[in-house]
């Protein structure tokens, strides 16, 4: 999740405009003007004046001896504290409300040591921070406080990919909030909301809430939050293909977030290389992604699609033959993706077990309650569980039955591999050749035949030199490198191989990865983003994919084989 919000866990809704910032002066103000005050300075960027007013709030709680309001004081200022002194703020003001009764605290104190971590990339802890603050507001029965705990877990959701399940989130508090959050956090909740829509592609809903937030009156206030909307418009055309329209609109917020150094510029700069790479402008789309790595390195704050970067940065350089560019890329891909996969591997472990069981279990008691004076409530539990019981029963041994059919395929495949070459053998049944052979049958459009066996010739070298593992092959791209047209080449493709361009070049791809999985060890070892890259896929989903729809098993099911009927081969000759 782009960390264009930072969860912010108590707001105050009037908003108050100082006319006078010396300290001197700040004596006639309450302590909710104050907060009010702060927040207004914090929120627009201007972070000495939030300072000053901090730093008053507290010396005026202390000399006052007011424990909640210094409590409030400790929050205030670790705002604009580094990481390891704004943690000491937010402990005193743990320590200080520990016997306190009937307040925000706990739950306060914990929500926002979940956004100090959040903002400093410290993914785990924020999530453990989070939950211990849901817990403690749920027993204090306080209603923003669950709210916000659940919002700030929903950007967790999203991080991990869960962004339908955190667009519910945000799009029940956007809509249902008006006691819950405050003008800001109504924004938080759109811009949020956004991003979930872009990422599942619902672009329709996305560009109605950009428009939506452009013409509220509270984003003409806020020259940070203008910039927050110049991006999602950028992203959205970007998702578009619009590539010169969302360069228009990310450098408008890739001017304004750098001169902030504020870290929403990584992101900004990240699509636009995406843009210009969408251009066909290689060395601009470099240009920013290696001002981006800097960035990161100096901060170390990572997001998931700082791979697509390091990956882009090392095959740019491969092509130039630059080795020492290309290894230096190559180490920093490995050290941000060993983060990357760490915070992922817990996010993904952690969230389901202590957020959404703990709220399923939640559900399960409600429902319970609800239904304990009904005579019928017995009988419908026992009959649901039965249900419940055989359905897993038979989705157990459906599975087993597939899992079982898998292997067989799998071990088919090994034992066919085994005994033919795979470089002129196609994987696929004598049904499939009998459909070539129907396929040749049918009227077709005529082709000199001279440029046939140009095709077929050249055709031929494309598959003997490995050529389909090339990425960004396309009938087009093909057609062009062997001096024919894309009409040529689909008639022979369909023709003479019995099958469209698309699937002639995955069975390639795929009767490659066959034969190289069972002989080379060493690239079974690979992660299989690794594997499916050296393919030619863009991803690994769609290597598993194909390999599927190719084969009939799964990956996984081929290596299983693959090792064990290697084992057995090494036992028999020990």
């Amino acid at each position: 999740m782009m960390r264009f919000i930072l969860p912010i866990v108590f707001l105050f809704t009037n908003c108050f405009f100082a006319q006078d910032n010396k300290v001197d002066t700040l004596n006639k103000f309450s302590y909710s003007e104050l907060k009010n005050k702060f927040y207004n300075y914090n929120d627009n960027i201007k972070a000495d004046k939030a300072k000053i007013i901090a730093q008053y709030y507290l010396q005026k709680a202390k000399n006052e001896k007011n424990t909640l309001q210094i409590a409030d004081g400790y929050v205030l200022v670790h705002f604009n504290k580094n990481f390891s002194n704004a943690l000491k703020y937010l402990d005193s003001a743990a320590t200080i409300t520990k016997n306190l009764k009937g307040t925000i605290y706990p739950s306060q104190t914990y929500l926002m040591k979940g956004n100090l971590y959040y903002k400093y990339d410290n993914l785990k802890v924020a999530l453990d921070n989070y939950i211990l603050g849901l817990q403690y507001a749920k027993e204090q029965k306080d209603q923003k406080l669950t709210a916000y705990a659940n919002m700030n877990i929903a950007y967790l959701n999203s991080y991990i990919g869960k962004n339908a399940e955190a667009a519910k989130t945000f799009r029940y508090y956007l809509y249902n909030g008006n006691n819950i959050t405050d003008e800001s956090q109504h924004n938080q909740m759109r811009i949020s909301l956004i991003y979930c829509y872009i990422e599942l592609n619902k672009l329709d809903s996305a560009n109605f809430l950009i428009k939506e937030g452009q013409r509220s009156l509270f984003t003409g206030k806020n020259k940070y939050i203008v910039s927050q909307y110049s991006y999602y418009s950028g992203y959205s055309n970007l998702k578009q293909k619009k590539y010169k329209a969302a360069i228009v609109e990310l450098s408008k917020a890739y001017k304004y977030f750098s001169n902030i150094n504020d870290d929403n510029a990584n992101y900004t700069l990240f699509n636009l290389g995406k843009a210009f790479d969408g251009l066909a402008n290689k060395e601009k789309a470099v240009e920013y992604f290696v001002v981006l790595d800097s960035n990161v390195k100096k901060t170390n704050i990572t997001f998931p699609e700082l791979r697509e970067v390091y990956t882009y940065l090392i095959d740019y350089y491969k092509e130039n033959n630059d080795k020492e560019k290309q290894i230096y890329y190559i180490d920093r891909f490995l050290k941000v993706d060993q983060k990357l996969d760490e915070q992922f591997r817990y996010l993904s472990t952690e969230l389901p077990k202590k957020y959404d069981t703990p709220n399923l279990l939640q559900e399960k008691e409600d429902i319970i309650a609800d239904l304990k004076n009904r005579k019928t409530f017995l009988y419908t539990s026992v009959s649901v569980l039965i249900l419940i019981l055989l359905l897993l029963v038979y989705f157990y041994y459906k599975a087993k039955k597939n899992e079982k059919q898998h292997r067989r395929i799998a071990q088919d495949l090994i034992h066919l591999i085994e005994k033919r070459n795979l470089e002129t053998y196609d994987i696929k049944s004598e049904t499939d050749l009998s459909e070539q052979v129907e396929i040749q049958n049918k009227v077709i459009k005529v082709i000199p035949e001279d440029v046939t066996q140009s095709i077929l010739k050249n055709l031929e070298i494309f598959e003997t030199k490995e050529l389909f593992l090339k990425k960004g092959i396309t009938s087009a791209s093909l057609a062009k490198s062997i001096k024919t047209n894309t009409t040529y080449l689909s008639e022979v493709i369909n023709t003479q191989k019995g099958k469209n361009f698309a699937t002639y070049l995955n069975d390639l791809r795929i009767n490659y990865a066959l034969n190289r999985l069972v002989k080379d060890r060493r690239f079974r070892s690979y992660k299989l983003s690794v594997i499916s890259d050296e393919l030619g896929y863009n991803n690994e989903q769609a290597f598993s994919l194909a390999f599927k729809k190719k084969t009939g098993t799964t990956l996984s099911i081929y290596l299983k084989e693959i090792e064990k009927q290697s084992v057995s081969k090494n036992n028999i000759n020990n």
